[in-house]
Parts: C-alpha cells; structure tokens; sequence
C-alpha cells in the first residue's frame, strides 16, 4: 500500500450499473468527479483516470492481475 494514500474499498452504482460513489479506506465517501479530482492529485492508490472512447474521463484500477480488486467487482455500500 502507498503510504498515506487512500485506497478504495467499495463503490455505489447506479440502476444502469455505472459507478457514482466511491467509498475509502479513511471512510469518507466521495463522487465520481472528486475521485477523479483525487486520482489526478496523487491522493488516491492503485488507481488512474483515462480517456474513454466515448471521450469521457473514467476511472479504474491499476492493473495488477487480480480481478478482485477491480473498481467493478468491490463490494457495495
């Protein structure tokens, strides 16, 4: 783990399936855009923010070759 970084330990979704809370390792519960906010600023571990081909900004897990701790398959809350 990156020290003093968060991490994040669980998401919500929407009723489509799409991503628009995340929760961290400290508690606090963030959007989708502060999360991208704090990708960008270093505050946030594992994680990284890319363009979509859609154009958008999205967020996801490092890669590291363990599906479980994908954005997508994190617990909900």
């Amino acid at each position: 783990m990156e020290q003093n970084k968060e991490q994040v330990v669980a998401v919500r979704k929407n009723g489509e399936g799409d991503i628009v809370e995340l929760k961290l390792s400290s508690g606090q519960v963030v959007d989708y855009q502060e999360a991208q906010h704090m990708i960008k600023n270093g505050q946030i571990a594992n994680a990284n923010v890319f363009k979509g081909r859609d154009g958008e900004e999205h967020l996801r897990s490092n890669p590291d070759g363990d599906p479980s701790n994908n954005f997508d398959n994190l617990p909900g809350f």
